[in-house]
């Protein structure tokens, strides 16, 4: 199998735009590092280790070294490609996350919540990467750290076992599927054959958070990208996101936010440099 080197700067990070057209074939290869490739845009097919996996926003893919894989662009496909060198992680890092959590290359499909919080880092990322003083490689390498971290107990809930805990992770994901529609614990508990009670307790007990403060987080997360990538109008992101009302999205949101929907916008316009090209 062919090794395609990638040239790391002294760091051990680097991260780069990589653009295919329709069509295009990336042949089958292997690497001596870690990739993360995120899908910014467009479509494609990967290979990775002999299987076949579907390419699309927000999916993410992390190659392990050694790692075989190729990729197909099914439409015009734009990805984020984040190299790096463990050894220039945090032992911890190397070993707790990387070595335990991942020894094997994975694909993450994100809910909206977690694609929002790994597309901002990897806008640190960029930043720091475009700038030079003394700090930008520890700002890199914690970035990149928290990424990782975010893999990590995504993984962990990948892997639950035990009945409730399958439970939660069951709500969790019909609210990243739901989260524009009128939800709350009663349907839930409907919808699971369960008492509100049980659902808001095995749910906490899980997350750290009630079904409703998550719902509320996801919405947040969407609304944020809709503010920062669209010119909608606040009345739509906010019907759009699940919100009943405008009073209620502005509460939330500057709950959440520490800033008002329009006063985020102004400070996030569309334009900045994940979502060109």
């Amino acid at each position: 199998m062919e090794i395609q080197m990638i040239t790391l700067p002294e760091n051990g990070i680097l991260l780069y735009e990589s653009k295919h057209t329709d069509g295009n074939v990336v042949r089958e290869h292997r690497h001596q590092i870690h990739q993360i490739l995120y899908v910014l845009d467009g479509s494609g097919t990967i290979k990775l280790d002999g299987n076949y996996s579907e390419l699309c926003p927000d999916r993410l893919v992390l190659i392990v070294p050694h790692s075989d894989h190729s990729i197909i662009a099914e439409a015009k496909l734009t990805l984020l490609v984040l190299a790096f060198d463990a050894q220039s992680m945090e032992t911890i890092v190397e070993h707790e996350i990387l070595s335990k959590r991942f020894p094997r290359s994975a694909i993450v499909s994100m809910n909206p919540f977690m694609a929002t919080e790994v597309r901002q880092l990897l806008r640190k990322m960029m930043f720091e990467q475009g700038n030079s003083d003394q700090l930008n490689d520890w700002a890199l390498r914690i970035h990149l750290q928290e990424i990782l971290l975010l893999l990590a107990r995504s993984g962990q809930q990948a892997v639950i076992t035990d009945s409730n805990g399958l439970r939660a992770d069951k709500i969790r994901r019909y609210i990243d599927e739901h989260y524009f529609e009128s939800i709350t614990a009663g349907e839930i508990a409907s919808i699971m054959n369960i008492s509100a009670r049980y659902v808001n307790n095995i749910f906490k007990e899980c997350f750290g958070i009630t079904p409703t403060q998550y719902l509320t987080q996801v919405r947040i997360s969407v609304a944020k990208k809709l503010l920062s990538e669209t010119d909608k109008d606040i009345v739509t992101v906010c019907f759009e996101v699940g919100f009943e009302n405008v009073p209620t999205f502005y509460r939330a949101f500057k709950n959440s936010v520490k800033l008002s929907p329009n006063k985020y916008r102004r400070q996030n316009a569309a334009g900045d440099e994940l979502n060109n090209g």
